[in-house]
């Protein structure tokens, strides 16, 4: 590619890292503007490995996942006595968002990674883009790449009547130290991904590397999650209203749900196979996430594009936002660099198969996620259930050596 376009790229997480990773190798001059103060470790809990997820980490031998991963087996189904159900093989990887977010801005550095920049405007002119920070800084660039996730200020600016669906449920979420769960419940859980899924509700686990990075079995986090109904309105609304009595959007970070919310949880906890409900009763900060849909009929602006989260927001019963988020950049990458860095023709290339891939990947998670919480039709071992970004299963499998 000769020419050489100035990125801004938006949002200093995951996706956002990989953008300006991928772009810079293609010879584009990348800034990285992230809203934080300070960086993102600690946000997460777990990542489902997929193979374009750590694409770029992988070609530069950046990573040694073997050393940075847990992984499961199995897909195990439980009945409500902890009795096996089903048990099929299927192998899939999983790690931390610490351990991929510190590898990707190690690879990237600080100097050109800006924290404390929160947009607050978009606006393109004479074949530039400029962004408008809250400090009332700005910043210029020939592309922005909007990768600012599920509550994306870009989208909401180019498509303000683009708008979030309730899904009629929440996803709670949390971990629990292996080595405080009993024996039993670990040898139930061991090498697999364990669900419970009786009409109306849903629930798995599996193992994660704990927070310093442990992947050796007892040392590891059991990662859980938990999908429960709940009414739109003022049930749903009230549900959102932490502890201090301000009402969140998407989601309640680790600490923020009120104790009465916590009570019940763990009361409802008893009708989960033993093993399930020791997990819920074992974390010790349970937060959760509003399960939302969000389509974009474009992702492309002119020199502004969405990626991932920013573009289509989707339920994560197949695991694999994030790889479509990292998927996006790559085809972003290839698209510059096949129109020799010429933006607007670039992204004109690359928007198609971006909208074809995220409404797929939005009808296939709403369909998984109603399925198990309204229609009671998931079979239990069904292949169709495995995570995966193009098919069911693409993220199985996954070489780590």
């Amino acid at each position: 590619m000769t020419g050489r376009p100035e990125v801004a790229v938006l949002g200093g997480s995951l996706i956002g890292l990989t953008a300006a990773l991928v772009l810079r190798d293609i010879g584009c001059d990348v800034h990285v503007y992230e809203r934080s103060q300070v960086p993102l470790e600690g946000r997460g809990v777990g990542i489902v490995l997929h193979p374009v997820t750590v694409r770029y980490l992988l070609d530069h031998a950046l990573l040694d996942l073997a050393t940075v991963s847990t992984s499961a087996a199995f897909h195990r189904y439980l009945a409500p006595d902890g009795a096996v159900l089903v048990q099929a093989a299927r192998r899939h990887h999983f790690t931390g968002y610490n351990t991929l977010y510190g590898a990707l801005l190690d690879a990237f550095g600080r100097e050109r990674y800006h924290l404390g920049h929160e947009a607050v405007g978009i606006a393109q002119h004479d074949g530039r883009v400029e962004l408008t920070f809250a400090d009332s800084g700005t910043a210029t660039a020939d592309l922005l790449v909007a990768a600012d996730g599920i509550s994306s200020f870009a989208r909401r600016t180019l498509l303000p009547d683009t708008q979030q669906r309730y899904g009629g449920y929440v996803g709670w979420r949390g971990v629990v130290d292996e080595h405080a769960l009993s024996a039993e419940t670990v040898s139930a859980l061991d090498d697999a991904l364990t669900y419970f899924a009786p009409p109306g509700t849903h629930a798995l686990t599996y193992p994660i590397p704990h927070y310093d990075g442990a992947v050796e079995r007892g040392k590891r986090l059991m990662n859980l999650v938990w999908y429960r109904n709940v009414p739109d309105g003022e049930p749903l609304a009230e549900l959102l209203t932490d502890r201090t009595g301000r009402r969140r959007e998407v989601s309640l970070p680790p600490g923020a749900v009120r104790e009465e919310y916590l009570e019940e949880l763990r009361a409802a906890a008893v009708g989960l196979p033993p093993a399930l409900a020791e997990v819920v009763a074992g974390i010790p900060a349970p937060f959760l996430q509003v399960m939302i849909d969000v389509e974009v009929p474009r992702m492309a602006f002119g020199r502004v594009c969405l990626v991932g989260d920013a573009a289509f927001t989707v339920r994560p019963h197949a695991a694999a936002a994030t790889a479509k988020g990292a998927d996006d950049v790559w085809a972003l990458a290839a698209a510059l660099a096949r129109c020799d860095g010429d933006v607007e023709a670039a992204l004109r290339a690359w928007e198609p198969s971006r909208l074809e891939l995220g409404r797929a990947l939005l009808r296939r998670n709403r369909d998984l996620g109603e399925g198990a919480q309204f229609r009671g039709d998931w079979v239990p071992g069904d292949p169709a259930l495995t995570f995966g970004l193009r098919a069911p299963g693409d993220s199985a499998d996954m070489r780590v050596t």
